[in-house]
């Protein structure tokens, strides 16, 4: 997560900064790919965990865990109606259908 420090005079200049939108889509690319590279960092640490253990009830268990997160895809649980909506959000997110919260937030007050 990242965290801003910004001192009062400048809190105008940044909240129009976070509001641009090429600035969201930026700061978003950002962080996923620094989430990805913290995911890759810790598969290469939990290999060295399992290469280095002798003990067979951890593997069992990490087979465990691996088989029931390949039969538990939330997707799967969801009707039909809430699929048809999250794919409707995403086409709209894509044709750039988007409303910013500070707007939002006027509207509904």
């Amino acid at each position: 997560m990242y965290i801003f420090s910004v001192d009062i005079t400048s809190w105008a200049l940044f909240k129009k900064i976070v509001s641009n939108q090429n600035f969201r889509l930026k700061s978003l690319f950002l962080i996923i790919n620094k989430c990805e590279m913290n995911i890759q960092a810790e598969k290469i640490e939990l290999v060295k965990m399992l290469l280095d253990t002798e003990n067979p009830k951890i593997i069992e268990s990490i087979k465990k865990v691996f088989k029931k997160a390949k039969t538990s895809d939330f997707w799967e649980d969801l009707s039909v109606d809430q699929r048809k909506e999250i794919e409707k959000a995403s086409l709209e997110i894509e044709n750039g259908e988007i409303t910013d919260y500070e707007s939002f937030m006027q509207k509904h007050r």
